[in-house]
């Protein structure tokens, strides 16, 4: 058996990808950016009305302003080979779609999903290739 799992190992490819999403209530956005760009003095990468990134480490800290939200949630990116695997691995682990949560943008190959903590995460089919 450890043959196979090694296999879907290689063919899912489940990497940590180049991106972490808070999601910040918008009462305390602008206290968040600052934060981190004042107190902490990371770089930032862009900003506009709803979004600041900057650079943490050698990944991307992705601020986003949701007024619909009440308390703050940190996102992860999970880059894999071949996104129709990951799903079929992660369905037999009982871990469930939740694409629901937010629109990718149309063509994107990947799918949310939550760990069994309430995380929630981003397969990315073409994460690979971003990183």
């Amino acid at each position: 058996m450890p043959e196979a799992h090694e296999q879907e190992d290689r063919r899912t490819g489940f990497k940590a990808g180049p991106n972490l999403a808070m999601k910040v209530p918008a009462p305390l956005y602008a206290q968040t950016v600052a934060f981190y760009r004042d107190v902490l003095a990371l770089r930032e990468l862009k900003s506009d009305e709803d979004t600041t990134a900057f650079a943490f480490g050698n990944m991307t800290l992705h601020l986003d302003c949701c007024p619909q939200m009440s308390q703050a949630e940190l996102w992860l990116q999970v880059a894999c080979n071949d996104s129709r695997a990951a799903a079929e691995r992660l369905d037999r682990a009982g871990i469930r779609r939740c694409d629901g949560i937010e629109a990718l943008p149309e063509g994107f190959d990947g799918f949310w999903i939550s760990n069994p903590a309430g995380i929630v995460h981003l397969i990315d089919g073409a994460g690979q290739d971003r990183q």
